[in-house]
């Protein structure tokens, strides 16, 4: 049985990748503080310690800061610095497989058309930023032969239990709140945990999959109005839809930038925005179809948050 290191195994991407992995891979967590006997202290890593296991996720980071409270110097200690870190000592080990969750936002926080590996990078967020950058240095590396290295770019992950927007608009359709942004047609990516966590795999047993970056995302792209609606029909209830008039909801907005109402201008082009994800590369390379459809994944969702 292959041996596998997971940094953020709590968080819930790890939590969902050991409950995917566990069957067929040995799983050893990296977290700040021992929770359980399957865990290593981070100040306890070390080249020999990379020695012992066939591959090592990082997924452990600073998540983007929607309050707007976070340091620009705590985003780089954390997504850059500390993966500098741990890539050195991959580099240094027997370990045979790296792979970094970056994000979508390493290339572009808004997008025109559909995002791909070509796109030139240029994030404006400190977040962005903090991992393009960490990006940058992996690539820079001369990668020893008989070493592989993934570095991921998932859009909006969702899953059982994971709150966000999701769990926003969800909670306006079942009390019968009308969703007021009827007017935007916007179209955006979404990767079900299901898909990252069967791509995640495919990375670790195949080893002809080219090293690189890829873009992880569903098949199809949804309008904010279509996940609605789709929540809906979760919900077995209507979904009211208003197309309220653009510049009455921005007024709106901004005054949620001060007052503490659901809605607020980050919170609004969130949900109003397009952000199309390629997800080309990632299946040419393992040659395979997703598990999940867009809507397949997003009902499994919706249906766990009662």
């Amino acid at each position: 049985m292959k041996n596998l290191l997971v940094s953020g195994i709590s968080g819930f991407v790890g939590s969902n990748l050991r409950e995917y992995l566990i069957k067929d891979i040995s799983i050893t967590g990296v977290s700040r503080i021992v929770e359980h006997p399957s865990c290593i202290l981070y100040d306890r890593l070390s080249v020999k310690t990379f020695d012992e296991f066939n591959s090592f996720i990082h997924l452990a980071g600073k998540a983007h800061d929607l309050k707007n409270t976070s340091e620009e110097k705590d985003y780089f200690q954390v997504n850059t610095e500390l993966t500098k870190k741990l890539f050195n000592q991959f580099l240094n080990s027997d370990c045979e497989t790296f792979i970094y969750m970056s994000s979508v936002k390493a290339t572009a926080d808004v997008v025109d058309g559909v995002l791909s590996e070509t796109n030139i990078s240029n994030p404006v967020t400190a977040y962005g930023k903090s991992k393009l950058a960490a990006e940058q240095y992996i690539l820079k590396q001369e990668l020893p032969k008989g070493k592989r290295v993934y570095i991921l770019r998932p859009c909006m992950i969702h899953g059982p239990n994971n709150k966000g927007n999701l769990n926003l608009l969800y909670s306006f359709v079942k009390k019968g709140i009308p969703y007021p942004f009827g007017a935007h047609r916007n179209l955006r990516s979404f990767v079900s945990i299901d898909n990252l966590c069967f791509i995640i795999k495919e990375l670790l047993e195949n080893q002809k999959i080219p090293s690189g970056i890829y873009n992880i995302a569903d098949d199809e792209a949804l309008s904010t109005n279509d996940l609605v609606s789709l929540i809906g029909k979760v919900l077995q209830k209507p979904a009211k839809i208003l197309n309220l008039p653009k510049g009455l909801i921005k007024v709106i907005a901004r005054i949620g930038d001060i007052l503490p109402i659901p809605i607020n201008s980050e919170r609004l082009q969130k949900l109003t925005e397009n952000y199309v994800v390629s997800n080309k590369k990632i299946k040419a390379a393992i040659g395979k179809e997703l598990p999940l459809t867009s809507k397949e994944g997003l009902v499994k969702t919706l249906r766990s948050f009662d």
